[in-house]
């Protein structure tokens, strides 16, 4: 039983009855709402609303892959009652309600309008039907050549058991007669007058067709499979075919302990993941209803897991529409500008030994980071390079960075962490052409994941060497950096540069340091800092000096420290939280969290940024890293968080930073006690503040930058 607000705080208001938690889950998917909510926006771009439709269909995805599995395991035989105040099966019951509506919603926005806003803008999605009779031989012609010979239709029937279904793609389903005489039906042992057929459509297959001769005009390729389905199956009518799709579990357990070969295991985990149970099952509406029992039944699927979609399925692939050349449905560009400190005459190390750099990504180039390991590469100067590589992407030009690195002769160690879901495949097949070029690769630490994103740089300087240190919020991914918030932070400082190399002997050698000198490190001495610093401004706050939290971060879910921001908010302090996702803490509890505000902004670019600010008396500390202030960051996972030594760039995050987030009044929501989310709207008389907008011509960080290196208060102790 979930404990009353009253007894774990005898002030608290008799009327706090709510749970002190709001459940991890259904926070998750209140961020997925809010997401929908900018594809129902009318007022942006059309093919903005697009593209968050698309984001929106992954995620549930994605949801169905990672965690109803989970919650399933939970459900079967066990009512236990969490610290939200539902057991697992009322938890599912609540997030299938949720999901079935928005999903419903998703749909007739897409159908009703979105489709015919593209129709007006000259994007058509054309029914077969709509084509003409030589557009349709085309069509036919290219069916015949391009799908027909990777398309295998699968019947049931005595000697073919119902068909293994992957995950994630297109099917179509059908029942056939055969015309078979009574003879080949015996030896077929075949009893039954109609036979289901299963044809799946490769994901490979392009999704979109273009129509020749008329410009942004498509044919879904499902269409055409249907009405060719006669060249297949001789008899069948494109009215008989009905699209169906499922998703599996793929958070399969990783039985580290056993595994002699974490390459191997993760190999064989990816193969394994194909198999897992089926999770959802979506049908089209024209499928009739012995057709989805039939399906339900064969892949075990209770009738609450079964979505009957009124429009188009799998909708993650229509943000394809975004790569059209349409700029006048897009947003406009964001304006990208390099620091003017950071000039190409003269080298990163001699900028960074000047003093700290802090970087905004996508504001500044990707290329400052990779122009770095680029330089270093190259620099004869430089010994060793060490990165923590989480999420590569199949293109990062970081590992062939790495491998000139290497082949020049320079000790190059790659951390390279294979259990980054869904990124396992690239960074597999990095690892491995890494190891050929003769970098030193280590595959992270059993029963840890490591996030970091830490680079380290021994160069040469004199009679001595001097180590320069990249730490960022960021995945070393120039393709995802164009569309996420993030900062990071080039230095030489001695200690954290110090801290850095105790780091990386502890990924590599299990050395853990007896304390680190600046850097805060989970699952070594993050987490007790963090609840050492909010204790902190509880003690300031309860002896009448300065006492504020803000802190920038994607996920809250940790009860310890959700109860020490409860502690500190009691005692007085101050406390912003801006967080895009889950959120376990419950704001604005009469007695428990009245001084606690928590927003979450979704906008164009995904905010992935962390930022942690405490006023410590008047004596302000900040810190920026990888970790959010869950579970798995602070005990399950190598995480790094960095403190900003300058006094300019701290002020800069503090009074610039955070407080234009905190501002925004057009993609901002307030999150209530009652556990939702309400749009924030700015007075008419008070202007429109847009944080995504306002960083595009940030001259104050440019001024911090420079002051910093002015006064070399980079070294400054705190």
């Amino acid at each position: 039983m979930a404990t009353p607000l009253t007894k774990l705080y005898p002030d608290a208001l008799p009327e706090a009855a709510q749970p002190l938690f709001i459940n991890r889950d259904l926070s998750l998917i209140e961020f997925y709402r809010r997401v929908l909510g900018e594809a129902l926006n009318a007022e942006l771009p059309l093919l903005e609303r697009v593209k968050f439709i698309s984001i929106f269909s992954s995620l549930v995805d994605e949801f169905y892959m990672i965690r109803i599995g989970t919650l399933r395991e939970k459900a079967d035989g066990n009512n236990a009652i969490s610290a939200d105040g539902l057991t697992p099966s009322q938890q599912l019951d609540q997030i299938r309600e949720n999901l079935h509506q928005m999903v419903a919603e998703q749909t007739r926005c897409f159908r009703d309008q979105l489709l015919p806003e593209l129709r007006k803008n000259g994007i058509v999605l054309l029914p077969y039907s709509s084509l003409s009779s030589i557009e349709q031989q085309h069509f036919a012609e290219y069916f015949k050549e391009q799908i027909f010979p990777v398309l295998t239709p699968q019947a049931v029937d005595p000697s073919h058991p119902f068909p293994y279904i992957s995950g994630g793609t297109l099917n179509l389903g059908l029942y056939i007669r055969p015309e078979l005489d009574k003879r080949v039906r015996n030896a077929l042992q075949l009893r039954a007058e109609e036979i289901f057929v299963r044809l799946k459509i490769p994901a490979f297959l392009p999704r979109l067709l273009p129509v020749p001769g008329r410009n942004e005009t498509f044919v879904l390729i499902e269409e055409l499979v249907k009405n060719q389905i006669a060249l297949l199956i001789p008899g069948a009518a494109a009215e008989d075919c009905h699209e169906f799709r499922i998703t599996r579990d793929a958070d399969i357990e990783l039985r580290e302990s056993e595994a002699a070969d974490l390459l191997e295991m993760m190999e064989q985990n990816l193969r394994q993941r194909r198999f897992g149970d089926v999770t959802r099952l979506e049908v089209s509406r024209s499928m009739p209803e012995k057709m989805c029992d039939y399906l339900s039944e064969s892949m075990e699927i209770e009738a609450d897991e079964v979505y009957r979609i009124d429009g188009l399925m799998k909708l993650s692939d229509i943000g394809t529409l975004t790569k059209l050349a349409r700029p006048e449905l897009k947003d406009r560009p964001l304006k990208v500008s390099r620091p003017g400190l950071l000039t190409d005459d003269v080298s990163m190390f001699e900028q960074i030994r000047s003093g700290d750099i802090l970087l905004h990504h996508p504001y500044m180039p990707y290329s400052i980071v990779t122009d770095f390991i680029a330089e270093a590469a190259d620099d004869p100067d430089v010994l060793a390079i060490k990165i923590c590589l989480y999420r590569l992407g199949a293109d990062s030009p970081i590992p062939p960075l790495l491998i000139r690195a290497s082949e020049s002769g320079k000790q190059v160690t790659a951390l390279i962490e294979l259990k980054a879901r869904f990124d396992e495949g690239n960074n597999i097949e990095w690892a491995r052409k890494l190891e050929e070029a003769g970098v030193h690769v280590i595959y992270g630490l059993l029963g840890l994941k490591t996030h970091a994103k830490t680079t380290l740089i021994v160069r040469r300087e004199g009679d001595g060497l001097r180590r320069y240190a990249h730490i960022a919020t960021g995945n070393y991914n120039p393709e995802t950096s164009a569309a996420y918030t993030d900062l990071g932070l080039l230095t030489s400082n001695p200690d954290i540069c110090a801290d850095a190399s105790e780091l990386f002997n502890f990924l590599t050698a299990y050395t853990r340091p007896d304390e680190f000198r600046r850097l805060l490190v989970a699952p070594i001495n993050l987490r007790t800092r963090m609840l050492e610093l909010i204790e902190r401004e509880a003690e300031h706050a309860r002896n009448g000096r300065p006492a504020r939290i803000v802190a920038k971060l994607n996920r809250l879910a940790d009860h310890e420290i959700v109860n020490a921001l409860y502690d500190a908010s009691q005692a007085g302090v101050s406390i912003d939280l801006i967080i895009r996702g889950i959120c376990t803490l419950r704001p604005g509890i009469p007695g428990v969290s009245d001084n606690i505000r928590v927003r979450s902004v979704v906008g164009r670019l995904l905010e992935h940024s962390r930022v942690y600010y405490f006023s410590n008396g008047g004596r302000e500390e900040v810190y920026i890293g990888s970790s959010d202030w869950m579970p798995r960051n602070l005990d399950r996972r190598v995480e790094v968080l960095v403190p900003i030594l300058s006094k300019e760039l701290r002020e800069y995050l503090r009074s610039s930073y955070l407080e234009t987030y905190l501002g925004d009044n057009v993609n901002a929501h307030e999150l209530s006690t009652s556990g939702n989310y309400l749009k924030v709207t700015g007075d008419d008389a008070v202007e429109q503040q847009l944080a995504q907008e306002h960083f595009e011509n940030d001259e104050r960080l440019e001024a911090a930058l420079l002051a910093s290196r002015s006064k070399l208060s980079n070294v400054a102790n705190i």
